[in-house]
């Protein structure tokens, strides 16, 4: 059997747990086995976090596959896919893991289930180093959504560092096929709204001071637009622990959704909070691209299973838009390339994301 497995190098490019995910989601969904090594080399801490093993869990749970080094702290893993099967999944990382990074693993492998799929996903719904699950429900949502599938996200309750304790529920059922997408008109920006957030012991007035600063530091760069941002204290039956933050969503007249976002900490000020999370908004809005830097590379997965040819005009590429593109052309027989685009502004950093896709059909329907 191990004459066919895909070797995967984990220690390459971005070195992290996004290698983990976009390689064992292709694995489970193309019957590829691989095996990891490395894993997470470029990390502080290498090896598995209970975050990336609930997520190769949930994936070896709801293909029926096996799994080989998944414990905490190991830097190799072997996995081998079985079927996937819809119904019922449970992940829960037990710290404020990023139930986002759970749904980013799992959610391309139910598309192509043979029966409808609920996952139960537990942790950080609002982490560090993760897309916040308002950044997933706001942005990530109604634009992967034109790949030609719903899906239903459900929070029932947010979780917060250190303890995590949130739980998300996503419902899907499964597609034939997907679309290609094409994201190259940015349009104007029609409308920013979003949300500042307190939960537990933390007084409203935090949550007025992020707004407040966002809007004041928005209102530098665009003076004309109504700014909406609520400050807002989650109801303490849906929030488990204390937690803060903000994100800010820029809507264009194309349907486009951008956006910036910021956790408060410890120590950090709340005006602080929210003028990071507008200056991110307006770095984003400042390349001229269609989709936001955390958005790019989430993209990827579903471009290279997509039949047909996406678009997608971005900012400067990430390291981990580059990383994704890397392991899905190793795994799959889809085709990208990246262009500088021509006909902008020279002065704007923009690129054209093209795939060819693998067009993928789910044997089960």
């Amino acid at each position: 059997m191990d004459g066919d497995r895909v070797e995967i190098d984990g220690g390459i490019m971005e070195g992290g747990g996004q290698i983990l995910r976009v390689s064992t989601a292709l694995s489970c969904l193309l019957g590829l086995p691989i095996r990891v090594r490395r894993i997470r080399a470029g990390r502080s801490q290498p090896g598995l976090r209970p975050q990336h093993l609930s997520g190769l869990e949930i994936i070896r749970d709801l293909c029926e596959g096996k799994l080989e080094g998944g414990e905490i702290g190991s830097t190799e893993i072997t996995f081998t896919p079985g079927k996937i099967k819809g119904g019922t999944h449970i992940a829960d990382t037990k710290t404020a893991g990023s139930v986002c990074l759970l749904m980013q693993v799992a959610m391309p492998c139910v598309l192509f289930a043979a029966s409808p799929s609920e996952l139960r996903l537990k942790g950080g719904t609002n982490a560090e180093m993760a897309p916040q699950i308002d950044y997933t429900v706001m942005v990530f949502k109604p634009i992967v959504e034109k790949f030609n599938f719903k899906f239903n996200c459900d929070i029932k309750k947010r979780g917060y560092y250190p303890q995590g304790g949130g739980e998300v529920v996503v419902q899907m059922s499964p597609v034939k096929e997907l679309s290609p997408i094409n994201l190259t008109e940015r349009g104007t920006v029609t409308k920013i709204y979003g949300r500042a957030f307190v939960a537990g012991s933390l007084p409203i007035k935090l949550a007025k001071d992020m707004s407040a600063a966002a809007v004041r530091c928005i209102r530098k760069e665009i003076r004309d637009l109504y700014i909406n941002i609520q400050p807002l204290r989650e109801p303490d039956d849906q929030a488990f622990g204390t937690g803060s933050g903000i994100i800010i969503v820029a809507e264009t007249s194309t349907g486009c959704l951008l956006a910036g976002s910021s956790l408060g900490k410890r120590g950090k000020n709340s005006d602080k909070v929210g003028i990071e999370a507008a200056e991110i908004l307006l770095r984003n809005l400042k390349h001229g691209g269609t989709v936001d830097d955390s958005l790019q590379d989430q993209l990827i997965i579903f471009m290279a299973l997509a039949k047909g040819v996406s678009r997608v005009r971005s900012g400067p590429i990430t390291l981990h838009t580059q990383t994704a593109i890397h392991f899905a052309e190793q795994l799959t027989k889809a085709k990208f390339t990246v262009t500088k685009s021509e006909e902008d502004d020279p002065s704007k950093d923009t690129y054209i994301i093209e795939c060819q896709g693998m067009g993928m059909i789910n044997p089960n329907l």
